[in-house]
């Protein structure tokens, strides 16, 4: 995602005062793509709510509204999708999981602990405040992180997510208004409930770290499609053989 945001910003240099703008825009979009495509999500977001959620994230001004409507229109009128997707994949990243759970998160400016419900995919931390939630609370993206257990005096079985070399880790959330922030942390820590969750947790999310998150986010995504489509063929293959013997 940031280098699709530093990208755009390099071939569009008038669009967006910088590519932090875009990167927080674009999960903006991915979020909205979700919610109004959705079937789960019946409450849909309107264009003005889009509009408040963006507020102030061109450094501190706002984006014409003549884009964020734009944008709405276009994704309200057709979801994007990846080439060989199959129209459903959408809801893999919430409903076919690497693994979800419940999980203690730390804040940031505050060190006090809350609950959350985390899912993992698609290279892709998402934490969400209930599980009937339909829209994550936040986004953390496990580009160019790691992962390590560690010791904390106020909770058991701690691991971190953080950034080797002491850089703010791209992710976003939306604060309590509903608007998409960026996010200013270096180190995201997280406390599961045994020793034996908090070792498989650490396994999959380094299972997920990649140096080039996009293009194996396409990779998988085109071979849970494909594997989709081949379940379906078999099956309506099956179902013809059935009507051949009846």
């Amino acid at each position: 995602m940031e280098a699709f945001a530093q990208r755009y910003c390099a071939c569009n240099q008038d669009v967006f005062t910088s590519t932090d703008t875009c990167y927080v825009l674009s999960f903006a979009v991915i979020m909205l793509n979700t919610s109004l495509h959705n079937p789960a999500v019946k409450d849909k977001p309107t264009v003005d709510k889009f509009i408040a959620m963006n507020k102030g994230i061109n450094d501190g001004g706002n984006l014409p509204s003549e884009l964020i409507i734009s944008l709405y229109d276009s994704i309200k009128k057709e979801p994007f999708k990846i080439p060989e997707d199959d129209g459903n994949d959408l809801m893999h990243t919430f409903f076919n999981p690497d693994r979800e759970g419940w999980l203690w998160k730390q804040g940031g400016r505050y060190k006090s602990w809350k609950r959350r419900w985390f899912i993992l995919n698609d290279n892709c931390l998402y934490y969400f405040e209930f599980t009937t939630d339909k829209e994550p609370r936040g986004i953390i993206p496990l580009e160019n992180v790691q992962v390590r257990d560690i010791a904390d005096r106020s909770k058991p079985n701690c691991f971190e997510i953080f950034s080797p070399d002491s850089d703010i880790i791209k992710a976003c959330k939306t604060d309590s208004e509903g608007k998409v922030i960026e996010g200013k942390h270096t180190v995201y820590r997280m406390s599961a409930g045994t020793a034996e969750d908090r070792q498989e947790w650490i396994k999959c999310i380094k299972a997920s770290i990649s140096e080039h998150p996009f293009y194996n986010m396409l990779a998988v995504r085109k071979k849970k499609a494909q594997h989709s489509i081949r379940r379906r063929n078999s099956a309506s293959a099956k179902q013809s053989l059935l009507s051949v013997k009846l």
